[in-house]
């Protein structure tokens, strides 16, 4: 467990801490928790071997692949459909 020395201020709207508050409740861990963990997610501070884990969950996915051809083909617009 990473040791915590360093305490920070930080001001939420009344609804904002509220929302956090019950997210924090549904996952079974406190607000401070919840809010080191969105930063560490949101500025890549996230340690190499759960980088390492979620890569290798994403490999294990059961995805339908066509040629690179075909996947852009179906994935942009027909350029008359985009024009009202």
């Amino acid at each position: 467990m990473e040791t915590l020395t360093k305490k920070t201020t930080i001001l939420f709207s009344p609804g904002l801490h509220e929302r956090l508050t019950r997210l924090a409740e549904q996952h079974g861990t406190s607000l401070g928790e919840l809010v080191r963990s969105a930063c560490k997610h949101q500025y890549g501070m996230v340690p190499a071997a759960e980088k390492v884990a979620a890569v290798r969950r994403m490999a294990a996915l059961a995805l339908p692949v066509a040629s690179m051809r075909r996947m852009k083909r179906e994935s942009i617009a027909d350029a008359g459909s985009l024009a009202p």
